[in-house]
């Protein structure tokens, strides 16, 4: 039976974060919160976003970058976030924000901002990366 396109209507209920020339003050560019929402929307350095099921997440941990100890302009704070199939690291300024949104299952996404906007934003989030725990299908 032929779908009728003109009635059918696709609701796209993740969109992409502010780049970082949409920045403004009193916005983040590096995170979202929302109080109805299922899953972290990752934006990695690589290019390609991923979405983790909270219901997958297994644990955070927030600490001191250990890179700090050869490189003084490192980022200071390491995020690192597990997921039943994924981890995603964070490093950054200020991040204990995010602790406590992830806590609450309110982080709906994660992007990084270049360095120029460290000073300005808190939290300030250098790099996001993921690593796949399972084989991805």
């Amino acid at each position: 039976m032929p779908v009728n396109k003109s009635n059918h209507h696709v609701m796209n209920t993740n969109e992409h974060p502010p780049t970082e020339s949409a920045f403004r003050p009193g916005h983040n560019p590096c995170f979202g919160s929302d109080t109805q929402i299922a899953a972290l929307n990752v934006f990695a350095d690589d290019g390609n976003s991923y979405l983790l099921p909270y219901a997958q997440f297994l644990s955070a941990e927030r600490f001191s970058n250990p890179a700090l100890e050869q490189e003084t302009d490192a980022p200071p704070e390491k995020i690192l976030i597990c997921f039943a199939s994924a981890n995603v690291v964070l490093l950054g300024s200020g991040l204990k924000r995010l602790e406590g949104e992830i806590q609450k299952y309110e982080l709906k996404f994660v992007k990084s901002a270049g360095r120029r906007l460290a000073a300005t934003l808190n939290p300030h989030i250098a790099t996001v990366t993921i690593a796949f725990t399972k084989e991805k299908p």
